[in-house]
């Protein structure tokens, strides 16, 4: 169940690399810090489309010129044909307002038909860099940020940029060139009655000032809030099973409503505020309209301006306040999607993770029919054995509380090393550190002589086999997840594995065997069934170092025996560093190591361990249970 406050603590990481802390972080929605920065880069993604922005320019400039000269068009349209009574020219007048408005729509409609395609291959080359950046970040990033929250960048961010890029971007611009045409164009029909017009101008240009940053305060609180309600969906789904075993359907829907009544009540104000600038700035064009039809009837009269000039500059005045009301409008859009853009490229200014290895793994081939590895700095070449050693290590996830202290150890080639100890002793850190999914600290962890900072962490981790205690299957075929450990194995290749780790049976069991879809993370199968695909998986990719981290936690005594012999064939000649909880499963380890909050307190084979008569033998025998 999630915390009360659901806030994490970005300093406090898991022990295992698995999880992941509830809530969204420190990174929610909110207003731009940076508006300048976030549109330069912006501008660097919608400027791959220059030819095709440079036309939309052209098109819009086209339209907003197009709806000015139809607007001016009243006045000879009035003095020249109208009162004159000069019908045929007024049927030829006619006829050429008719091509500007046609022009006009049509150029409308052409901007805006360009404007969606350069939205959506802008959106798609950042959605395509932000995922590719992702794929580079470490493992520490992914243990501080909830599911939800990170999705959240690439559904409602990437949507808010999306919005601004097809529709707000166009019209700020348009409006922009409409409100400076129009002032223009009045000045020119009537400097006086302007004056009359830019005041109450100003006063809207001003309240929408107001307005706007309150509406974009609020949008930005509104926009966080979701983000927070997110995460929490996106957690309470996963844990459904953890919630309905405990009961807490109540806790968590009082939560839910919590943070929903949260987002609603931000919602509502952001609504307010945006909601309430058009009614005021219609009336206060209406009072514009009004004034200036009031005034201009008066210097009509008096013989002072004529009517044709009166009713385009009423059309004017009419139109004076829409740009004001449409930029109004759209910029909070703008701002939406500049927040967005800068939760987006937070991610992608966060700190890749950094491999300064230079030693390559090179395969040499099949020797014997088995394949063999060597280690490569361009210039010598070190065979693959699987000689591990930990020489003093000390971590800490933190930087503040020492998750292992001074362990030392070390694996032979083709040795098989156990690991047992209580929750949080330091088990998986260990293969964490192997796979150099966080860096130690102090001391040194060599690979067949060589620092693994040396080594190319690609190279590094496709030399190690891992099954985890958390099985996770794509959503793919039975074939396809198997595939995953080594994608040019063949279908032969898959059988084989699936038989050796006593998958087989069940899946020849499924609708379509190894053609199955599996969904949900493969959650039409069994735990056990879950597991023993993971296993399928590293025998596949034959692996010179495996680590079974509870591989056979959730699989049955008897079909772990079932596996025990194909496992014992997968280990055998290899490196093999394994947890368990099973200690029947890891009595012929060549050494055996008792951790206790980051410390290792024995060491041993099984029987030597027992002899001591210390922890190891109080499990063994029950006197003592694993927390």
């Amino acid at each position: 169940m999630a915390s009360k406050n659901y806030q994490p603590d970005p300093k406090n990481m898991p022990k295992n690399h698995g999880g992941h802390p509830s809530g969204p972080g420190s990174h929610g929605y909110r207003k731009p810090k940076n508006a300048k920065k976030s549109l330069k880069r912006l501008g660097f993604y919608i400027g791959k489309s220059k030819g095709k922005l440079t036309l939309v320019f052209i098109l819009m400039a086209i339209s907003s010129v197009a709806m000015l000269a139809a607007s001016y068009f009243l006045k000879p349209l009035i003095n020249n044909y109208i009162l004159p009574g000069d019908f045929a020219g007024l049927a030829r007048a006619l006829a050429v307002l008719t091509v500007i408005v046609v022009v006009g729509a049509l150029a409308s409609y052409l901007q805006n038909k360009l404007m969606i395609g350069i939205a959506q291959r802008t959106t798609n080359t950042i959605r395509k860099d932000l995922f590719a950046k992702m794929q580079t970040l470490p493992l520490k990033y992914f243990d501080t940020h909830t599911h939800g929250e990170l999705m959240s960048r690439y559904t409602n961010d990437m949507d808010n940029i999306y919005m601004a890029l097809e529709q707000s971007l166009v019209q700020l611009l348009s409006s922009a060139v409409l409100f400076v045409g129009t002032v223009v164009l009045m000045i020119v029909l009537s400097p006086l009655l302007f004056l009359i017009t830019a005041i109450i101008l100003a006063v809207m240009m001003l309240i929408s000032k107001k307005l706007g940053g309150k509406s974009r305060t609020h949008f930005g609180q509104q926009q966080k809030n979701l983000g927070i309600l997110n995460g929490f969906i996106e957690e309470s789904i996963e844990g459904i099973k953890e919630v309905k075993v405990f009961n807490h359907e109540q806790q968590m829907k009082d939560e839910f409503y919590e943070l929903n009544r949260n987002y609603r009540d931000a919602s509502i104000k952001a609504s307010i505020y945006a909601g309430v600038i058009m009614p005021i700035m219609n009336n206060l064009n209406n009072v514009s309209y009004a004034a200036t039809a009031v005034f201009g009837g008066v210097l009509t009269v008096m013989g002072r301006f004529d009517i044709g000039s009166l009713a385009a500059f009423l059309q004017f005045s009419r139109q004076a306040g829409q740009p004001i009301n449409q930029i109004t409008a759209q910029l909070n859009n703008v701002f939406a999607a500049l927040a967005g853009a800068e939760r987006i490229f937070e991610v992608m200014d966060e700190d890749s993770e950094i491999d300064l290895g230079q030693v390559r793994l090179i395969e040499l081939g099949d020797q014997q029919q088995e394949r063999s590895w060597a280690w490569s700095d361009g210039q010598t070449q070190t065979p693959l054995l699987g000689d591990v050693r930990f020489n003093s290590v000390n971590f800490s996830y933190n930087g503040e509380v020492q998750v292992l202290k001074d362990i030392s150890l070390f694996a032979k080639p083709g040795q098989k090393i156990a690991f047992v100890g209580s929750t949080g002793a330091g088990k998986t850190t260990i293969t964490n550190l192997l796979n150099r999914f966080y860096e130690i600290q102090e001391g040194q962890i060599t690979y067949d002589g060589i620092d693994i900072k040396q080594i190319k962490k690609d190279d590094l981790r496709h030399s190690l086999g891992m099954v985890l205690q958390d099985t996770h299957l794509f959503t793919d075929t039975v074939m396809g997840n198997i595939r995953y450990g080594r994608l040019d194995a063949t279908d032969e290749d898959c059988i084989v594995a699936a038989k050796a780790s006593g998958a087989d049976g069940f899946i020849r069991r499924l609708p379509q065997g190894y053609q199955t879809i599996l969904r949900g993370d493969g959650a039409n199968l069994s735990q056990g069934q879950r597991q023993l695909l993971a296993i399928a998986r590293v025998y596949v990719s034959d692996p010179p170092v495996m680590v079974l981290d509870e591989a056979t936690s959730s699989i049955d005594t008897r079909t772990e025996h079932l596996i025990e012999r194909g496992m014992d064939g997968l280990m055998e000649g290899r490196t093999v560093f394994v947890i368990a909880h099973r200690l029947s499963t890891i009595r012929n380890a060549k050494a055996i190591l008792v951790l206790e909050h980051g410390q290792i307190i024995e060491r041993g084979n099984h029987q030597e361990l027992l002899n001591q008569q210390g922890r190891y033998y109080q499990l063994y025998t029950g006197q003592h249970e694993l927390e």
